[in-house]
């Protein structure tokens, strides 16, 4: 089969947050409802139905109003879709490529060809896992050199035959272990990035998840850029930022909410195009209607671009990263 082998688990229960507890309690009467129904038949219909608009209205009004903090711990939701899941229901067709013709396979960064809604495209994302055997067989999304190099050459293909390349980021960062650096580790990071720079073809990238450091940028230097609408885009974890600015990792909310890492604060900054909305509660609570609305939203980008503009693309490309950080006059 064609995701034969890549580590799949599904999962069907959802997992609550910690600020997800009074729903949690709400979703546990219901079911405990549920099981008094059908072992005493007796008819509590009306009962589950108050008890399920109850806890959709509190989900609502918890995903309103998430703090940078919690948008961090739904972006990194096990059940969230991945890149493999948005494979699947785009290309019934596609063929991975694997290698980088220099050392190894790297299977937490996957890409190959395939059809897009009846479009030829380049398809490279970043794959987590969400069991622990597929974690540890895609390292948790977190790619070694092999894996940006392989992206190299995907880029390097859809440029020759003129395909517009679609990627999917999802990474914490870029694998930071010894025998990456031993192998190169920022110069694959470096010349994945400018392989997104120069080609000459449209590159639409959506972050589903996390995007962190160069591991994100590197695949997803774009014309366009969308995220999911609770994902987030950072040069640091906050973990991390947390550890050097407050000298603890304990202060990674504040750290969250200083990185202006969210959809919406990447927005408001034009460092990002356009924000997808997610079902209530989550892209993992509507795995398919997430996954919908993400690749209609792709669809229209592609449309949007039309052979013949070669020149445009690199040129809007590199224009658009150029602006970052400049002062807006007046």
């Amino acid at each position: 089969m064609l995701f034969a082998k890549y580590a799949f688990t599904t999962i069907m229960e959802v997992r609550f947050l910690d600020f997800e507890k009074q729903v949690a309690e709400l979703e546990k009467r219901i079911s405990d409802l549920r099981g008094l129904s059908n072992t005493k038949e007796v008819n509590i219909t009306s009962e589950i139905n108050k008890l399920e608009q109850k806890a959709q209205n509190m989900l609502k009004k918890i995903y309103k109003d998430l703090t940078p903090w919690q948008k961090v711990q739904v972006a990194r939701h096990e059940e969230r879709p991945q890149f493999l899941d948005y494979v699947k229901e785009m290309a019934g067709d596609f063929e991975f490529f694997a290698g980088d013709r220099t050392f190894a396979e790297d299977l937490a960064l996957l890409g190959g060809v395939g059809h897009f809604y009846g479009r030829p495209v380049v398809v490279i994302g970043q794959q987590k896992g969400n069991s622990t055997e597929s974690r540890l067989a895609h390292n948790f999304g977190m790619a070694r050199p092999e894996g940006y190099r392989k992206a190299q050459r995907l880029i390097g293909l859809a440029d020759k035959f003129g395909l517009p390349i679609v990627t999917f980021v999802n990474t914490s960062g870029a694998y930071p272990g010894i025998e990456s650096e031993e192998r190169g580790q920022s110069a694959a990071i470096a010349s994945c990035t400018l392989a997104c720079v120069r080609a000459n073809v449209p590159i639409i990238s959506v972050i589903i998840g996390e995007g962190g450091s160069g591991g994100a940028v590197a695949i997803a230097t774009a014309n366009y850029v969308m995220m999911l609408e609770h994902s987030f885009y950072s040069v640091i974890s906050p973990e991390g930022c947390a550890s050097i600015l407050w000298k603890t990792a304990k202060a990674n909310a504040s750290a969250a909410a200083e990185q202006k890492l969210t959809a919406q604060d990447l927005y408001r900054l034009r460092i990002i195009d356009e924000i997808l909305p997610e079902p209530v509660g989550g892209a993992h609570r509507d795995k398919a209607a997430a996954i919908k609305i993400v690749l209609d939203a792709i669809d229209r980008q592609l449309a949007r671009f039309q052979p013949g503009e070669e020149a445009n693309f690199k040129r809007d490309r590199a224009a658009r990263f150029l602006k970052f950080g400049e002062k807006e006059a007046g």
